[in-house]
């Protein structure tokens, strides 16, 4: 681990600061002012303990995947002074794939489309919501044991038209198969959605969210607290699919991010 001091920062660099569209970094102090305040692209960051080490923070930085590339900013400022902290985002690289769903699936009509709009106002505002608590105290895990189908980022085109890119990770799961909690938390959403289908959307605490879709049976409902392997319902093909899978995805601070490259970061953090 490089650590680099910054007069009254001790700054932990845990990772290269060229992050690709889509991908999350960590910034890691072990010193820092007691006012000091965090943007990025003008954004507020916040400040959050460190899940292990209680004399340290961490600032949980996610990348949009339709960010700009090129060379960012982090910006810290304080009582007497401010800091800079460089960032490159880079292309992610991903693949494409072509799908065929129903029609109504990427052309639908107006009661649909307005159902369609009231969902994601709804789930916007509730991944916008920040817990001020984490009720994380273990490395995420995978919700199931099962092959990756699809890559988060990978470019997608619905039946020859619709441009999209996909927003998580899809598992291999038949019909049926047991979905577990990633990591502990509150129930936020547990109910079926237009696209998502069957949902079970999980609030870890302090803005960041996983995300389950695609489910034939829910077995929890909004406001349940769960913990990390606690079974919340069965795989399904509910929602736009063209087959039955689980599509696991997560949210930070209102970012859709790539899931299983958050848990490598976001874990890494408890090896030391």
């Amino acid at each position: 681990m490089k650590i680099i001091i910054l007069s009254i920062f001790t700054f932990l660099s845990l990772f290269a600061r060229d992050v690709a569209k889509g991908e999350t970094t960590i910034y890691e102090f072990s010193k820092i002012p007691k006012d000091a305040v965090f943007k990025y692209q003008s954004k507020d960051i916040p400040l959050l303990p460190h899940p292990l080490h209680v004399n340290r923070k961490i600032a949980i930085v996610p990348i949009n995947y339709r960010e700009s590339l090129g060379d960012k900013k982090l910006i810290i400022t304080y009582k007497n002074g401010s800091k800079t902290l460089p960032l490159h985002v880079s292309d992610g690289r991903y693949s494409f794939e072509t799908i065929s769903v129903a029609a109504s699936k990427v052309k639908p009509d107006k009661k649909q489309r307005e159902l369609i709009s009231k969902e994601y106002k709804e789930a916007m505002r509730i991944y916008h919501r920040f817990t001020p608590i984490s009720y994380i105290n273990k490395p995420f895990t995978y919700p199931l044991n099962s092959k990756i189908t699809s890559a988060f980022g990978t470019a997608r085109m619905f039946n020859g038209s619709l441009k999209s890119f996909h927003s998580g990770t899809d598992f291999r799961a038949k019909k049926g198969t047991p979905v577990y909690a990633t990591n502990s938390g509150v129930v936020a959403i547990a109910k079926r959605r237009y696209y998502a289908g069957n949902s079970v959307v999980i609030d870890h605490g302090e803005g960041i969210y996983s995300c389950y879709y695609h489910l034939s049976k829910l077995h929890v409902k909004v406001g349940d607290r769960v913990k990390q392997g606690d079974f919340l319902g069965l795989s399904g093909a509910t929602g736009r699919v063209n087959g039955p899978h689980l599509h696991y995805a997560m949210m930070v601070q209102g970012v859709q991010v790539n899931p299983l490259q958050f848990h490598q970061v976001f874990n890494a953090l408890f090896q030391k």
